[in-house]
């Protein structure tokens, strides 16, 4: 038995040729359509260099099971998601590395209806199967056939979560990255055109190309920011929008060129959803929250918290049947998109948004950043993660008005608050703090948790 270092939390991703050949992609395809019982399965690849070989694999391996494949070729991984979904397909599989370096790979895997594995039984089946190697012999009947209707139908489903009439004028810089995004932007975009909307678009690193000559796209890395915000001022955009490789998560820039933070997007998006469906739940991760959780109490909704990480907030929206969820890592996910995520459906009713209001970005959020200054994201690699948690719970515990163990460690300190979590896919802690108006709150709080999580004793 070969043990299989690829698989994670919640999905497959490795180092080529250490971790992740074709042989690995196909027997996890294989082990995937014994598991599940699968007939047909829809199947994507990003424009990484290595994807298109893993792609041929993970087909291979699915004919030997007598699955139907259903070829989607080059796309995003929501448009997996939406095929999977819409072809009634059993499950469906993107071949994707999304922002990770070049020298990884890996794939997406969901099930019927395009709901996410079970990271505790119907993962841990495949991954041992994979590794056992002790498949049923060979099924008669499999074979592959184009998805000819799937971006067509994809694209209606992006837009229909908008009213095309409602929108203004507008020019917006898109920033594809060289990823998997400008082709289906391609068709959002022209779809819109026949529509008549206002708006006209700037692209930038457009072309799909698996070498990255403008870097591995991933907007959330502070250093890759400038490219897309200089751009939307040289422009004199409205809006900037940057994608990560298989573009399942978009990243938005207002008209000046500043980076808006994920949850402010996460409250924005609520604050849609609930002018759409009064009394709506919304879905948050616990990382950073007290702005979403204001807008949402404010306009009548119910907020709902879930564990971080896309197969926990997609389980929360199909138990509580939430309208929509968001984390702050710029993932966002939505009820009537067969609760999964999009990197195309955020910016289109960002925009809405901003036509109904006749307001800019930069007005939408900036009061929210003012109320609610936060850290972002701040990430330690600590030899022993426990000790460090234990640490700042003995600095912190008796000065919290609340504590919340539903992912890492959240305390409530009245004024500020703070999440630290280990990371579901890396060896790293994450520490995010929030406080309400006082930004020198975060400061100080992020310095002395620096000094915690980082000591030796």
């Amino acid at each position: 038995m070969t043990a299989l270092t690829c698989f994670k939390a919640y999905d497959v991703r490795g180092r080529l040729g250490v971790e992740l050949d074709e042989d690995v992609a196909r027997r996890i395809a294989r082990a995937f359509a014994e598991v599940l019982g699968t007939g047909h399965v829809v199947v994507g690849h990003d424009p990484r260099a290595s994807s298109l070989a893993l792609f041929d694999a993970v087909k291979r391996g699915l004919v030997e099971a007598g699955v139907e494949v259903l070829d989607l070729g080059l796309c995003g991984t929501e448009e997996m998601y939406h095929a999977t979904a819409y072809f009634e397909a059993d499950g469906g599989i993107e071949v994707t590395a999304s922002h990770n370096p070049m020298d990884y790979n890996g794939l997406k895997m969901v099930k019927a209806g395009a709901a996410p594995l079970d990271p505790a039984t119907d993962i841990v089946k495949i991954k041992a199967l994979a590794e056992s190697g002790q498949f049923k012999p060979e099924k008669p009947g499999g074979n592959i056939r184009p998805a000819k209707a799937a971006r067509g139908a994809y694209v209606r489903a992006a837009l229909s979560f908008i009213d095309v009439p409602a929108l203004r004028p507008m020019k917006i810089l898109v920033n594809a990255g060289n990823g998997a995004a400008g082709p289906t932007f391609d068709a959002i975009a022209a779809a819109l055109a026949k529509r008549r909307a206002p708006l006209s678009f700037i692209c930038m690193n457009h072309e799909p190309d698996g070498s990255f000559p403008n870097g591995i796209p991933n907007p959330l890395l502070p250093e890759n920011r400038p490219v897309t915000a200089n751009a939307v001022l040289a422009a004199g955009a409205d809006l900037g929008v940057a994608w990560d490789g298989d573009f399942d998560r978009c990243f938005l820039f207002d008209h000046l060129g500043r980076f808006v933070p994920g949850e402010f997007v996460v409250g924005l998006l609520a604050e849609v959803f609930l002018a759409k469906e009064k009394g709506a739940k919304i879905v948050h991760d616990p990382r950073v929250m007290w702005n979403t959780k204001e807008i949402v109490t404010r306009l009548g909704g119910t907020a709902v918290m879930a564990r971080t990480g896309h197969a926990y907030l997609k389980q929360a929206l199909r138990d509580t049947g939430a309208v929509y969820g968001g984390e702050m890592s710029a993932h966002h996910y939505f009820r009537d998109f067969a609760c999964c995520d999009s990197g195309m459906i955020p910016w289109l009713l960002i925009i809405e948004l901003m036509s109904r209001r006749g307001a800019s970005l930069a007005d939408l959020i900036s009061e929210r950043m003012t109320a609610f200054p936060s850290s972002g994201e701040i990430n330690f690699r600590v030899d022993d993660s426990g000790a460090a948690l234990t640490r700042v719970l003995a600095a912190y515990e008796k000065q919290a008005v609340a504590r919340d163990d539903t992912d890492g460690l959240s305390l409530d300190m009245g004024d500020w608050r703070l999440n630290l979590r280990a990371s579901n896919t890396e060896p790293l802690l994450r520490l995010n703090v929030e406080a309400q108006r006082d930004p020198s709150l975060v400061a100080v709080a992020v310095e002395r948790l620096r000094m915690l999580i980082e000591a030796t004793a």
